[in-house]
């Protein structure tokens, strides 16, 4: 299964056993929106509902901290999903969740793991088939997952600002990465990592919400004066859209890839780290 599979894919492939879809969708506290009450009114059939909101390590001192391994095989068991079945994650949101999902995954060690190119919104908006209500599932048997992977923390970071042996990039909109503009979500000075570059997250698709072309990603990557080909550690607000960055990076083939867990949610909230301004 390729990490990227069509509303057409989906639509032949549902049914098969060894074949999990997920609907993945968390939403903004300012959307005001319910994703498990949405997923209940309509989801694509036999799709199971993850609540992503549920999976962070509260023991971490790192805000918004990656689950602990654990903590994720037991949602995915609840969900009747394991490392030999085929995971497609799907949602409705805006800052397109599913990447964190994806990426929850692949960072704990799972590869068979896909997101639905478009989404519940390409799914609806060719009229395929929806079913409301909790569908009974039938949880798998418990078991263990790696630690995760490719991960950085506050330290790691700052360790990097004066040896740049990493090259570091944003998913945050251009008036918060440049400190222009106020955070409304976290309530934190903004600006950047110094020596960071910038690319805002909706970049990477087309206006029907699909992924553009990896031809195109890879250009529009380059042109933040990223070089794929070396590492790359992506963050954001708080570890959610940067897994977007990673995810259209795993598309152009390039792996040298980390996400700064807990993002700026952990860099602006210590007093003590720099914050850059202006550049981008």
């Amino acid at each position: 299964m390729d990490s990227l599979v069509s509303t057409d894919w989906l639509a032949d492939a549902l049914g098969a056993k060894d074949l999990v879809v997920v609907d993945a969708s968390r939403h903004l506290p300012m959307a005001e929106r319910d994703g498990h009450a949405e997923y209940l009114a309509g989801h694509i059939p036999g799709a199971r509902f993850l609540d992503l909101a549920k999976l962070v390590d509260q023991t971490s001192d790192v805000p918004s901290a990656l689950p602990r391994p654990e903590q994720l095989a037991e949602a995915l068991a609840a969900l009747g999903a394991t490392p030999e079945h085929r995971i497609v994650f799907y949602d409705d949101s805006a800052v397109k969740t599913t990447a964190r999902a994806w990426y929850l995954c692949r960072a704990h060690g799972m590869e068979n793991v896909a997101i639905l190119d478009g989404g519940l919104a390409k799914w609806k908006a060719e009229e395929r088939p929806l079913e409301s209500g909790e569908p009974e599932i039938e949880p798998a048997a418990p078991f263990d997952l790696a630690a995760p992977s490719a991960i950085r923390f506050k330290q790691d970071m700052l360790d990097n600002i004066e040896a740049g042996s990493e090259q570091v990039l944003d998913a945050r909109d251009p008036g918060r990465f440049t400190g222009r503009s106020d955070d409304p979500i976290h309530n934190l000075p903004t600006g950047h990592i110094p020596g960071s570059c910038n690319l805002p997250f909706a970049r990477l698709y087309k206006d029907d919400g699909t992924f553009k072309s990896p031809a195109e990603l890879r250009e529009i990557i380059e042109s933040t004066g990223i070089d794929p080909a070396r590492p790359v550690v992506t963050t954001c607000g708080s570890g959610v859209t940067a897994c977007i960055l990673l995810f259209a990076l795993h598309l152009i083939g390039a792996e040298q890839t980390a996400l700064y867990d807990g993002s700026w949610l952990d860099w602006a909230g210590d007093p003590g780290t720099p914050k850059a301004t202006v550049s981008l």
